[in-house]
């Protein structure tokens, strides 16, 4: 297994995909966004992920915006193509359509929804990997999906030869250690999907986080985990104190749809529109996000 993967760790942004009010991508928000993480040092930008409303993007326009955030990111910031989906072949498609494109690997969520067992994600994710050169991050977060990796399969899976890393959004902080027990290669790397117990994960040998936060507090994200990286966990957890409000808030109402608002308050995005069956945040819960986003300074 290559050890070297260029913005798989460190704070990584789970891209909200900016859309104007008849859901199409804008453009000039795209570019604000990712001038935005380039000057403040996030890590790398997971490109329509499901933060990035992937689940209502077809496969044209997924590629679309994918390849948009490339060209605009110009080599400056790595960029990782959101290719999960749950149908094995569809998942294969859109993770073949990346090959030699620029992007650093892919993220792939397990399949949604049809809940398969430990072996269907075992086979459906060693298929994937069969099929290309590209880097593989697994992604395990089943609030979301309604099926659960389980360390056993993740460790089966490390073997193969580009699945290089983990995004474990469960928040069940015994994972970290009951993967590392069985994963018997060190480069393989766990990263965090739930930003309000990320500085813990990292503490107990998580690398990073693929943050939803990051999209608002992108430098204090980014300091917060150069902090974790270099042992300083209690300046870390000083810092991120101030996000905490953030990191829970920001789920009040179904994700991307807080932080497409918070984006639109702080200027980042024109509009924040999102397409159905997704809707704008309720008038009841801007005032959390707002409040959140006043507690971390960001107001």
């Amino acid at each position: 297994m290559v050890s070297d993967h260029s913005g798989f760790t460190g704070s990584i942004v789970a891209l909200i995909t900016p859309m104007d009010s008849k859901g199409q991508m804008d453009k000039a928000s795209l570019k604000k966004l990712v001038e935005y993480h380039v000057a403040s040092g996030t890590s790398a930008i997971v490109s329509v992920g499901t933060t990035g409303e992937s689940a209502t993007l077809n496969h044209d326009e997924h590629v679309a915006v994918v390849l948009t955030t490339l060209e605009m990111a110009d080599g400056r910031i790595p960029v990782i193509a959101g290719t999960g989906a749950n149908a094995t072949a569809e998942a294969i498609s859109l993770t073949n359509r990346f090959e030699n494109t620029g992007v650093v690997g892919c993220l792939s969520v397990t399949p949604y929804y049809n809940r398969p067992s430990q072996e269907g994600l075992y086979l459906h994710y060693k298929a994937i990997a069969e099929s290309t050169d590209l880097p593989q991050i697994l992604y395990n977060v089943p609030s979301r999906t309604g099926c659960d990796l389980l360390p056993l399969t993740v460790a089966r899976l490390a073997k193969l030869k580009n699945i290089v890393a983990l995004k474990e959004a469960t928040g069940n902080l015994s994972r970290v250690s009951q993967i590392q027990a069985l994963v018997n290669d060190e480069t393989f790397i766990l990263l965090s999907g739930d930003d309000a117990s990320f500085v813990d994960f990292m503490q107990l040998g998580g690398k990073g986080v693929i943050s939803v936060t990051a999209n608002v507090a992108a430098a204090e994200m980014a300091q917060v985990c150069k902090l974790a990286e270099q042992g300083e966990f209690l300046k870390a957890r000083g810092l991120n104190s101030r996000l905490m409000e953030l990191h829970h808030q920001l789920f009040v109402e179904p994700s991307p749809t807080p932080v497409k608002w918070a984006c639109h308050q702080l200027g980042l995005i024109a509009d924040d529109s999102l397409r159905l069956p997704m809707i704008p945040l309720t008038q009841e819960g801007q005032i959390p996000v707002g409040q959140a986003l006043k507690i971390a300074g960001l107001l």
